[in-house]
C-alpha cells in the first residue's frame, strides 16, 4: 500500500544519558535524571532567556521562594514541577521537552530523539505534522476565514461534516445528525448521555467495568472506577482475566445472559435504562477487544428493549483498530457514536453523530464556546480523507496483527508477559509475577511495579510507550497509521531490549507477609 508521505528515517539510538531507575518523585523529578539544571536555577547560574525560548524574563520566585532561572530542559522541567497541578500524569512518566515533531519521531529540547508510540493517546492518526494536516491549517490561516464562529455555518464546517458522513456505517450515516461538543472527548460523552435521557425520558444507564468514557462527572461515572446510583456495571468480557473464571466464548455468553438477565427480571433493582454505552475495545481499561459475536447480542439486546445503544469510538476511531471504525469489526450499528482525538487531525475536536430519531433537544440544551474550531474542521478533513484514500485502517489491520504474532513470540521466551492483546495499531502487553501464580485456572496477579520499568527502560532507550489497565500493568502501544514495517521493527527491538533489562533489575520479591505495595502512577487522562 503506497503512502504518499515519505517515512521519515528511524533514528539511531540515542546518546544514552542515565537509565531512569524510579519514578518522578512528588516534585516531578525523576532519580536518574541530570539535576545540573535544578543546581544553577537554586544558585542563581543559568541565562534566563526570554518566554519564547523556554526561559522566563529575568528571575521570578518559586512558590518555593527560590529563584527559578534557566533555558535548559531540566530547567524547564522543574519549572513545570513548580507551576503546574499535582494532577499532571503524563508529564510525572515521560520527563521530556518536546521542540519537534515528525511522524513517528519527537526530538526534545536535550537533543534525544523518540520513536512515540503514544501519538497524543491515539489523537495522532497520521503521526507528528504531516504534511497533509499541516497544509489544510496554513490553508485556512492563509484564507482570512473566521477562526472563531460558534456554531455557524462554514465552508471549512461543511466539509469536515460531509467528509465525516462519507466515513460512517452506511445505515447511521444515511439518517444521522451531527452535534459539535465541547472540545474534548468527555464533553462528547455528556452530550451522549444527556441526548439519550432527553430521547427516551428515562435516566439510568448501563455500563461496563473496565470502562473509561472520560474525567467530567458524567462521563467518570459511567467509567469503571467510579460509583453512581444511576450506572449499572455489567461485566465486559475479557478473556484472559474473564469475571466469570472461564474466558473464551463461554465467558462472553455469560457476560450477555447476566446482561439479559439484569434487564427482564423484574426483581433485579434495573428499571429500563435510558442507554447502554461502551467501548469495542476498551482502552484506558487494558487493550481488550469486545468479542464481535458479543457486541452483536448488546446491538440485539438492546434493540429489543428499545434501549439506546451508544458506542464510545474516542480512541479506537478513524482506522486505529484496522477498520475505520471499531464497531465495523462487528457489522453494528449504534444509534448514536462518540467521535474524538483523530477526528480533529491532531487539535481538539469532538462530535457525537445519532440517528435522527434521537433529535428530542431543544436549541441551545447542549452548547460549548468553542464548538466551533475552524482549524481542527480543517485539519480533521485531511485526516479523514487521508486515512480513507489511503486504505489505513486496512494497513493497521495488517501491521498489527504482524506485530502482535512478534509480540506473542517474544512472550514465549519472558514469563513475565502474561499477556498479548489489541486490535490494529491498538496493542497492550500485560505483564504479570510468574512467581506469585495462584491456581491453574487463573492469571497470575499483575506486576505495575515491572510495567513501570519497562516504561522507563523503554523511555531510555528512546521509546515512549503508556501504561494502562486495572492495576496499570499494561504496556500500550498507540503508533500512528503511518507506521512503516523499518519503524515497526525499531519499536519491537527497543520494547525487547527494555523488557530484558527491566527483569534483569528486577529485585527478589519478598514474602507476602512483608511485600510492599507497588508504586501504580495514575492513568493519563484519555477524553
Amino acid at each position: 500500500m503506497a503512502v504518499t508521505e515519505p517515512a521519515p528515517a528511524v533514528p539511531a539510538e540515542p546518546h544514552a544519558p542515565p537509565t531512569p531507575t524510579a519514578a518522578p518523585n512528588e516534585a516531578g523529578e525523576t532519580p536518574g535524571i541530570p539535576q545540573e539544571g535544578a543546581r544553577r536555577e537554586e544558585t542563581g547560574e543559568g541565562s534566563g532567556g526570554g518566554e519564547g525560548s523556554g526561559g522566563v524574563a529575568g528571575a521570578r520566585s518559586a512558590p518555593s521562594g527560590r529563584t527559578v532561572r534557566g533555558t535548559g530542559y531540566e530547567s524547564i522541567l522543574r519549572r513545570q514541577s513548580l507551576r503546574e497541578s499535582a494532577a499532571r500524569t503524563y508529564a510525572r512518566s515521560l520527563p521530556i521537552v518536546p521542540v519537534r515533531a515528525r511522524g513517528l519521531t519527537i526530538e526534545g529540547a536535550d537533543g534525544r530523539r523518540y520513536l512515540d508510540c503514544l501519538s497524543g493517546a491515539g489523537t495522532l492518526a497520521l503521526g507528528h505534522n504531516h504534511p497533509v494536516v499541516l497544509e489544510a491549517i496554513k490553508k485556512v490561516l492563509d484564507s482570512g476565514a473566521p477562526l472563531h464562529v460558534l456554531d455557524l455555518a462554514t465552508p471549512v464546517k461543511d466539509a469536515f461534516t460531509s467528509e465525516l458522513f462519507a466515513t460512517l456505517p452506511g445505515e447511521l450515516a444515511d439518517d444521522a445528525r451531527v452535534q459539535f461538543c465541547g472540545p474534548a472527548g468527555t464533553d462528547a460523552v455528556e452530550a451522549a448521555l444527556k441526548l439519550v435521557r432527553t430521547a427516551t425520558g428515562r435516566d439510568g444507564l448501563l455500563a461496563f467495568t473496565g470502562a473509561y468514557h472520560g474525567m467530567t462527572a458524567g462521563a467518570l461515572a459511567a467509567s469503571g472506577g467510579a460509583p453512581d446510583v444511576r450506572v449499572t456495571r455489567l461485566p465486559y468480557p475479557h478473556a484472559y482475566r474473564c469475571p466469570f473464571g472461564t474466558g473464551g466464548e463461554r465467558g462472553a455468553e455469560l457476560s450477555a445472559r447476566w446482561t439479559e438477565s439484569l434487564l427482564d427480571d423484574p426483581k433485579s433493582g434495573v428499571a429500563t435504562p435510558a442507554g447502554m454505552i461502551v467501548e469495542a475495545v476498551q482502552g484506558e481499561g487494558g487493550v481488550i477487544p469486545a468479542p464481535d459475536d458479543w457486541m452483536r447480542r448488546m446491538r440485539r439486546i438492546t434493540a429489543d428493549r428499545a434501549i439506546p445503544l451508544v458506542v464510545d469510538e474516542v480512541q479506537t476511531g478513524v482506522g486505529r483498530t484496522g477498520a475505520f471504525w471499531a464497531v465495523e469489526h462487528s457489522g453494528v450499528v449504534p444509534d448514536v457514536m462518540v467521535l474524538s482525538k483523530a477526528i480533529g487531525g491532531s487539535l481538539p475536536l469532538a462530535v457525537v453523530v445519532y440517528r435522527s430519531s434521537f433529535d428530542a433537544w431543544e436549541p441551545g440544551a447542549h452548547a460549548g464556546t468553542f464548538r466551533g474550531n475552524q482549524l481542527a474542521m480543517a485539519a480533521g478533513t485531511a485526516t479523514l480523507a487521508y486515512v480513507r484514500e489511503n486504505k489505513l485502517a486496512e494497513r493497521a489491520g495488517t501491521l498489527g496483527a504482524r506485530i502482535l504474532g512478534q509480540l506473542q513470540g517474544l512472550a514465549a521466551a519472558h514469563p513475565c508477559v502474561g499477556d498479548v492483546r489489541g486490535r490494529g495499531l491498538m496493542i497492550g502487553i500485560e505483564l504479570v509475577d510468574p512467581d506469585a501464580a495462584g491456581p491453574e485456572d487463573t492469571a497470575p496477579p499483575a506486576a505495575p511495579a515491572l510495567a513501570l520499568a519497562v516504561q522507563q527502560e523503554c523511555l531510555a532507550r528512546g521509546l515512549i510507550v503508556e501504561l494502562g489497565g486495572r492495576h496499570s500493568a499494561v504496556v500500550r502501544l498507540l503508533p500512528p497509521l503511518t507506521l512503516t514495517d523499518e519503524q515497526a521493527t525499531a519499536v519491537l527491538d527497543r520494547f525487547a531490549d527494555a523488557l530484558a533489562a527491566a527483569e534483569r533489575a528486577r529485585v527478589p520479591r519478598p514474602s507476602p507477609s512483608r511485600r510492599a505495595p507497588a508504586p501504580v502512577p495514575a492513568p493519563g487522562p484519555s477524553h
